[in-house]
């Protein structure tokens, strides 16, 4: 029997096990999983290697499955320090921030710890957030506003965390803190310029008079801009602030006219509450020519691929064709389409 007559033969009971769990949903993917999964018992021989494997599939089914009733509400993620303590101006600014975002319909992710995230959770209360807890051994676990929740994970490892914060937000606010929070800073600045994560705010938060934000600001601009390391419009992906209500804001006009994006077979597609007219649709390609490749944008109705999944077919959309590399420009562009 040939190599991919085996393939075949593989590939029929793996459905067939499918189909004896009762079916469900994804059903191809779910399929495409089970074989690389079997590939471990050859290609894998290090017990360590497979228990990162299994661990970081067993974390993420869990936290996606978690989210899942969720899916249609706004979240903002809110990181910050473990260490800054209840008395401090930051803790009290962060339980404003939360507490704001949460009055406004959305609910809140934190590391689910003490300090910044403890004043996030505090702030939204239990019932509009979300834990996402690291296990480390010198910390008890989750800080008593969350630790009780059902919409609490445990995760091991930080890249599984890390994912889980960035796929289910729609916003990031950053305090002032360590090594952590300058790794969620420029993690999450990474994925948005690079298009491996949604644009979305970032909110950058210091104290009345404060100057973390603004010394690491000047470092990214004497040294990463200066030597040419990143575009002047990658500064367009963050705003610095000391008033919470003014970060809320400006999280919330991100969406006053924006809804969401998707690329649909090479073209990429922005669905909005208010279409554009022909005359906005004329000075958006001529003010954005720059990252567009192919087709112009235009009005469209929504593509088969969306019909398909039923994603959003009641808002209207415009299409084009992005160069795919210029994401701090499509947050331009964004925010000229939130004046509509």
């Amino acid at each position: 029997m040939s190599s991919r007559e085996n393939r075949e033969e593989l590939r029929g009971k793996i459905r067939e096990l499918i189909e004896f769990k009762g079916g469900g949903h994804n059903a191809d993917l779910v399929e495409n999983l089970v074989e690389q999964s079997l590939k471990l018992l050859h290609d894998v021989e290090h017990r360590g290697d497979a228990r990162i494997i299994e661990t970081a599939v067993r974390e993420l089914r869990y936290a996606f499955h978690l989210f899942e009733p969720y899916a249609d509400r706004r979240k903002v993620t809110i990181f910050g320090s473990a260490r800054t303590s209840p008395d401090k101006v930051e803790y009290q600014q962060a339980v404003e921030f939360a507490r704001l975002c949460a009055e406004e319909g959305w609910m809140v992710i934190t590391g689910a710890g003490p300090g910044i995230m403890q004043a996030g959770n505090e702030g939204a209360g239990s019932e509009m957030s979300f834990g996402a807890n690291i296990r480390l051994p010198w910390e008890a676990g989750a800080n008593p506003v969350i630790e009780h929740d059902k919409k609490l994970i445990n995760f091991k490892y930080f890249f599984t965390r890390k994912l889980t914060f960035l796929r289910h937000s729609h916003a990031v606010a950053l305090f002032p803190g360590g090594f952590g929070t300058q790794d969620e800073a420029f993690e999450t600045l990474t994925l948005m310029q690079t298009g491996k994560a949604q644009l979305m705010p970032l909110a950058l938060i210091d104290k009345p008079g404060g100057t973390y934000w603004k010394t690491w600001e000047r470092h990214v601009r004497e040294h990463l801009l200066r030597d040419g390391l990143i575009s002047p419009e990658d500064l367009n992906l963050w705003k610095m602030t000391d008033d919470p209500a003014e970060a809320v804001k400006w999280v919330a006009r991100f969406y006053r006219n924006f809804h969401s994006y998707r690329f649909v077979r090479g073209e990429l597609v922005i669905r909005l509450q208010n279409a554009p007219s022909s005359s906005a649709l004329e000075a958006l390609n001529e003010d954005f020519g720059d990252i567009i490749t192919g087709e112009p944008i235009r009005g469209a109705e929504p593509s088969p691929d969306e019909q398909e999944d039923n994603d959003c077919l009641d808002l209207p959309r415009i299409t084009m064709g992005f160069d795919r590399m210029s994401y701090a420009r499509l947050r331009e562009l964004i925010g000229v389409l939130n004046n509509y």
